[in-house]
């Protein structure tokens, strides 16, 4: 019996989300006005073909979807930790498509991002280039657009999904400057707060469409808290005040039958070839660290090529290169 009856990591899209039960006490959110999500990114005409395929090809491992269901449960972010190749950033999509939560916002984290850039962008120059048109097009709300983050805190009535990756690539300051956002899942706008005496009301574009949100009084507090997933590749630590508000997912290599089964949603079955690519890949990972992704480019490949078996061997090893060396191993190319 599944104690997490919400995400199932089956893949197939369901209402499931409208049985997640009230949250916590200590995490519970009273935005507003409610906001219905966008339509779902598979049947939207602007969707991404391979975000698509990512959704659709996901399989998650039963550790997977308890601590998916745990961060929904307890509106708490996701950090999800692992090699290259894992599945870090594809979780977050099966999630928005078998929920139907809409598109996945998606916020790409450089060591120069701030946590402003993540709420919202405002252009002052624009608008002072557009006071000289006349009045009406210096308003200030047209020259100020909600980002990933503050979009994903809108007070919609389902969680949005956002995808914060690869967030041990950012400044050092960059987790705690979190750490209130992410506890409070509101925020302020500070040059829509200096105009709300003469203009309360303002409606601002918002990250991933040209729809317009209302904001009021310059202050954005989440309804439903969005599901937020976190990458980490390993690089750094993060402080324990910040681990302390995340549900935490350490994603290993696939095991041989899971290996399988991405392959399979990939690519279909596996002929002769596939199994040999296979039987290879895992019999190198002993040696140091190797990606799925890998594994199904030489498998595509050696497909698509025509070439004999001798030369289709040396191009699959090509394609499986050590991304990095486990322990005293060595081989050929170390010398």
């Amino acid at each position: 019996m599944s104690l997490w009856p919400v995400y199932t990591g089956a893949g197939e899209p369901h209402d499931g989300i409208a049985r997640l039960p009230p949250p916590p006490p200590w995490r519970a959110f009273n935005g507003g006005p409610a906001l219905d999500i966008p339509a779902d990114e598979e049947d939207s005409a602007a969707a991404s073909p391979d975000r698509v395929h990512r959704a659709q090809t996901y399989r998650a491992t039963d550790k997977s979807v308890q601590l998916v269901n745990a961060a929904l449960y307890l509106r708490r972010p996701l950090l999800v930790t692992g090699p290259p190749g894992s599945g870090k950033s594809s979780l977050p999509y099966a999630v928005a498509r078998e929920l139907r939560l809409g598109p996945v916002l998606r916020w790409n984290i450089t060591s120069r991002a701030t946590l402003g850039d993540g709420l919202y962008q405002y252009d002052p120059l624009s608008r002072l280039y557009s006071a000289g048109r006349g009045p009406e097009d210096a308003d200030l709300q047209d020259h100020l657009r909600l980002g990933p983050l503050g979009s994903a805190l809108l007070p919609y009535r389902h969680p949005r999904v956002l995808l914060i990756d690869e967030i041990d690539k950012s400044d050092l300051d960059l987790p705690n400057d979190l750490l209130n956002i992410l506890e409070e899942g509101q925020y302020e706008i500070p040059e829509l707060v200096r105009a709300a005496r003469k203009h309360p009301d303002a409606e601002v574009m918002v990250a991933d469409s040209d729809a317009r949100a209302a904001v009021r009084h310059g202050r954005v507090r989440c309804r439903a808290f969005p599901f937020v997933v976190l990458t980490s590749n390993g690089e750094r630590e993060f402080p324990p005040a910040f681990l302390r508000r995340c549900v935490t997912l350490e994603l290993k290599q696939p095991l041989p039958g899971h290996l399988e089964d991405i392959v399979r949603a990939h690519l279909g079955e596996l002929d002769d070839d596939a199994h040999a690519l296979l039987r290879a890949f895992l019999s190198r990972g002993s040696g140091g660290e190797l990606a799925t992704d890998q594994l199904l480019n030489a498998i595509y490949l050696t497909r698509a090529s025509g070439l004999a078996a001798t030369e289709r061997d040396e191009l699959a090893e090509s394609l499986m290169p050590y991304l990095s060396r486990t322990g005293d191993a060595t081989g050929p190319d170390d010398f």
